[in-house]
């Protein structure tokens, strides 16, 4: 297995494999929010910076592209976003604004990317001065690609069936949001490696200061994530500037352990420098150099590098010490003191709940998308030759456990298995042991496995519960086949169908995720109760249509790992 992560800026990226594949595309159409043939109509909200007008119709209002920053292009670029000027008049919240500079040619229903790019979106019950739980959402696509407004995270279901209200941003990725400047150019510009989680702090603080006016309780909010969101999240629930906006979190397969040494980042910087042609004192060029070129250079770095998220992380997460020539965040000692989780989980969140998960087949996502369709002929020798190549001395002890944890599983299902748990599930379970330790606020933890029965292109082999997968289930985006807007659905296969299960399974997920939002606790209606991990029962809740509760699931795989840690 290739040791670089899908989200490296080359020719494939996670946003158009979602979007575009014509193998298994998210069963999502637009708009979800306003649903067929509903009656809508403008709603007006006065926000501290000027009125908004938005829509609203079918138990729902909907904002988008509200501005939550100043401009961050021109003298701005590279710098910590600068306050959001009023304006005069009603400003219309009825598009998406423009998602962070990013590879690709844009995605439906969205303006091209661009360098400003900070804007949210609101979904909402009502305008009507309730104090609902806020949902606060970063999107994946790594800490180079994505948007707040992709269809397969509409937040309008999720809204109007649980009472909450949904926000999500966009903010700077690549490297307009994490190439740090700060030994080049002191402290004007000592923020510069952190400036895309920066973004989403000040999302938080615009959430703070206007969403009552959207039907939203400032004093009750919960960030979460999915893979690079995740690792966003893990970022903001250890960052001491973040902590007066939310309350709770979940960090959904994507275990942000570590981070980027500030050694690495400045190499990181020299190696961007030397693609232009610049010397480090011509640093301040990089001001004047077209926003696209800059890109470019991203992208080549990015084809050849392994990039801020690895595969093989294990309890270094997904983001532990990236190789040189990607962005990511910056452990700065300023924005980001320490490693989100490490030593230990972050002590200015220990009184703040948490949820930490991945789903079961993580990897047939990315070996998917890779084409790695050997991967799914595999047989006891090949795979025991694989794994001598990633593991070396410790490939034996690893395949020997998972034989005995899974006897019936074929030679390809126990590489998935492997692969899933060095890429997530090791390092979402140091998460929540770590988190444990401190023996404040609970913290939840979960594993996603409800199948895909569709095929992995090129092989006979179903795509299961594979990375993200769970995103539609948590915004309730699955919906009967009846109800959706049949000109706006894909022709193309769906990893979310229309069946009653999964229908069920979403509904499960998303009061799950709502109610943990409301109360500090994840539960379900019918579903059984969820009990807070610890180490002497470490319960997991399998979701599923029929959920479950197992204590310490596949407990030989992770003695296993813990065994190979200490050596």
């Amino acid at each position: 297995m290739s040791d670089h992560h899908v989200f490296n800026s080359g020719n494939v990226t996670r946003r158009n494999f979602l979007i575009g594949s014509s193998a298994f595309t998210l069963g999502v159409f637009e708009p979800l929010s306003m649903g067929q043939g509903s009656s809508t109509s403008f709603i007006e909200v006065e926000t501290s910076y000027g009125k908004l007008r938005g829509v609203q119709g079918n138990g729902l209002a909907t904002f988008k592209g509200i501005p939550y920053a100043g401009s961050v292009a021109g003298k701005n670029r590279f710098k910590a976003a600068p306050p959001l000027a009023p304006w005069q008049g009603v400003r219309d919240a009825l598009e998406f604004g423009a998602p962070s500079l990013q590879p690709g040619n844009g995605r439906p229903g969205e303006p091209p990317s661009a360098e400003d790019c900070l804007f949210l979106n609101v979904w909402t019950p009502a305008v009507d001065g309730k104090k609902r739980p806020v949902m606060f959402y970063s999107h994946g696509g790594g800490f180079t690609v994505g948007s707040g407004g992709a269809r397969y995270q509409d937040g309008g279901n999720l809204a109007r069936t649980w009472d909450v209200v949904v926000v999500e941003t966009n903010h700077r990725l690549g490297l307009m949001g994490f190439l740090y400047l700060g030994d080049l150019g002191g402290e004007e510009y000592d923020t510069s490696g952190n400036q895309g989680i920066l973004d989403i702090r000040d999302g938080l603080k615009w959430v703070h200061n206007n969403i009552s006016r959207f039907g939203g309780d400032p004093n009750n909010v919960m960030i979460f994530g999915e893979s690079g969101g995740g690792g966003k999240t893990s970022c903001l629930y250890a960052m001491p500037s973040a902590a007066p906006y939310f309350n709770k979190a979940s960090i959904e397969s994507g275990p942000g352990i570590r981070i980027y040494p500030k050694e690495s980042a400045i190499e990181t910087t020299s190696m961007v420098l030397k693609q232009l042609g610049l010397e480090r004192s011509q640093w301040r060029q990089l001001l004047e150099v077209p926003a696209d070129k800059l890109l470019n250079v991203q992208v080549e770095l990015g084809k050849s590098r392994s990039g801020p998220l690895t595969q093989i992380g294990g309890r270094k997460g997904m983001t532990g010490n990236p190789a040189p020539g990607g962005f990511g965040p910056v452990l700065d000692g300023k924005i980001l003191p320490n490693h989100p989780f490490d030593p230990g989980a972050p002590a200015i969140s220990r009184q703040k709940p948490l949820i930490v998960g991945y789903n079961r087949d993580e990897m047939n996502f990315f070996f998917a998308q890779n084409h790695a369709t050997d991967i799914y002929s595999l047989t006891d020798d090949t795979l025991k030759e694989r794994l001598e190549k990633e593991l070396g001395a410790d490939a034996a002890a690893v395949l020997e456990a998972y034989r005995k944890s899974r006897p019936e599983a074929s030679p390809t299902d126990l590489y998935v298995a492997i692969a899933t748990a060095r890429f997530a599930g090791i390092g979402e379970t140091t998460m929540a042991e770590r988190k444990f330790a401190q023996h404040g606020a609970p913290v939840y933890v979960y594993i996603f496995t409800h199948e895909s029965d569709r095929l992995i292109p090129g092989t006979q082999h179903k795509m299961g519960a594979a990375h993200a997968a769970e995103i539609v289930y948590k915004f309730n985006n699955v919906q009967p086949a009846s109800e959706a807007p049949s000109e706006q659905m894909r022709a193309t296969g769906t990893m979310a169908d229309s069946r009653p299960a999964s229908i069920q399974a979403a509904r499960n997920m998303s009061e799950f995720w709502s109610t943990f939002a409301r109360t500090g606790r994840p539960a379900a209606k019918g579903r059984p109760e969820w009990p807070a991990y610890s180490t002497t029962r470490r319960a997991t809740m399998l979701i599923d249509t029929e959920c479950k509760v197992v204590d310490d699931p596949f407990s030989l795989e992770r003695q296993v790992w813990e065994r190979i840690e200490k050596s």
